[in-house]
């Protein structure tokens, strides 16, 4: 059962690679719509992470790797997210709907030593998939219609992550982690011109090739109050040190299709073409949290997340990404967990919300997004305190974008569903 576990881990990660994810037409800008870090615990809490240090043996924390020092199971986590999102503009009045499911996240977790502490993790970084299509009617001076032009947007591909998580226990109060991160993948846009009355059309297609490296350091102390079983947590993370390049081809291009599909081009003509390499895909990060609450009771926590702005190569200019933060709190709640006549009692309860000021600015508005989230853990029969596996399923409700200016108002629901299955793995028995 256990090799069948570490098959799936492999065979389940090439099919994460190959998906393909739907997302917002604000992906059509910078690295597309970020995904990573949104793990079904963090996103029912709201995102809160970085303080959190699980009561349970069985969760381990990748964001911040300083917070696993209860951690002390095997743990295989595999998760899929189904994303809804409404679109709405006040440009002609356009309503549409896009519905995306996938492969979230899959991650295996165990203990190195007492105090050592390592995770394996892959999952979707960020991701374009994208179709815009604009259309203006030509008219002469009598005002009769003689052509349509067309500027059609499209964009697709996706940065998938790898990582390797370490934590150390210092002391019964602290604890200090490091990640290393490898992002790799493919995105692709195009901005095509065509008129109604031409054959040509002309291009502008950039793609973007990324194969980075950049760590995470984290830092956690807890102060647990035996008498009253009421802790008090701070942790800090920082994210640096991009070690590779990402590589972007712009080629501007006249050309027909060969085939009704717009899949194949004919009579190419590069007007011009241009490789430009860039280390400022992943910028710094640094997140800081505190958190309060009662040993396998409760939690609550806030944490607020800083990301230094960016500039990227977009279809043969740069475009610069501003300075962004996040507001995010959020926690848990288990009622009774030795109630064992009821089951509603015995499940883990998450609950969160957050603000978060983007990187993009449009016609001159920020596009910012917020939203609240819940979720549960359902144990499974065998589970119990100290072993805490089961189903997990969260939910979050948000919006992102305005209508101003003609911009487009995003509201989603994006639906979170996984287990957890942990045990005492790949450990010698002292005796039968």
């Amino acid at each position: 059962m256990k090799k069948i576990f570490v098959l799936s881990f492999i065979s389940v990660g090439y099919f994460l690679n190959a998906q393909n994810i739907s997302n917002s037409p604000y992906a059509t800008y910078g690295i597309g719509d970020v995904k990573y870090d949104n793990t079904i615990e963090t996103t029912s809490m709201g995102g809160i992470s970085t303080a959190f240090i699980s009561d349970f043996t069985s969760n381990f924390n990748f964001a911040n790797p300083a917070n696993n020092a209860n951690f002390d199971l095997t743990s295989i986590k595999l998760e899929a997210t189904n994303e809804n999102n409404y679109f709405k503009t006040d440009y002609n009045n356009t309503k549409s709907t896009k519905h995306s499911t996938y492969l979230s996240n899959i991650s295996l977790a165990f203990p190195l030593s007492p105090k050592l502490k390592m995770g394996l993790s892959y999952q979707p970084y960020s991701s374009k998939s994208y179709e815009i299509v604009h259309t203006d009617e030509l008219r002469d001076e009598s005002g009769v219609l003689y052509a349509n032009r067309f500027n059609r947007f499209r964009g697709s591909g996706t940065i998938n992550t790898a990582q390797i998580a370490l934590g150390y226990k210092v002391n019964d109060k602290l604890a200090v982690g490091a990640r290393a991160n490898y992002y790799f993948g493919n995105l692709y846009d195009l901005n095509e011109l065509a008129q109604s009355d031409a054959e040509l059309i002309n291009g502008y297609e950039t793609k973007n090739s990324i194969r980075n490296f950049n760590f995470t350091l984290g830092a956690s102390y807890q102060n647990l109050n035996t008498s009253t079983d009421r802790k008090f947590t701070m942790g800090a993370t920082t994210t640096f040190g991009n070690t590779s390049n990402m590589t972007t081809d712009y080629v501007n291009s006249t050309y027909f299709y060969a085939d009704a599909a717009q899949t194949t081009k004919s009579n190419e003509s590069v007007i011009e073409r241009q490789s430009t390499s860039s280390k400022s895909l992943l910028p710094l990060q640094a997140s800081i949290g505190v958190g309060y609450g009662e040993e396998n009771n409760w939690f609550l926590s806030v944490q607020g997340d800083y990301k230094k702005g960016e500039s990227i190569a977009y279809f043969g200019n740069t475009l610069d990404l501003q300075d962004s933060y996040r507001i995010s709190a959020g926690g848990w709640y288990l009622p009774n967990y030795n109630n064992f006549r009821n089951y509603l009692s015995r499940i883990v309860y998450r609950y969160g919300a957050f603000y978060e000021k983007g990187s993009l600015k449009l016609a001159g508005q920020s596009i910012n997004k917020f939203g609240i989230s819940g979720g549960v853990l359902l144990p499974f029969k065998t589970s119990s305190i100290t072993r805490m596996s089961g189903l997990e399923i969260g939910v979050e409700l948000g919006k992102r974008g305005t209508l101003k200016n003609n911009l487009i108002n995003q509201n989603y629901i994006n639906l979170k569903v996984g287990f957890n299955f942990a045990d005492k793995w790949f450990r010698k028995t002292l005796y039968n």
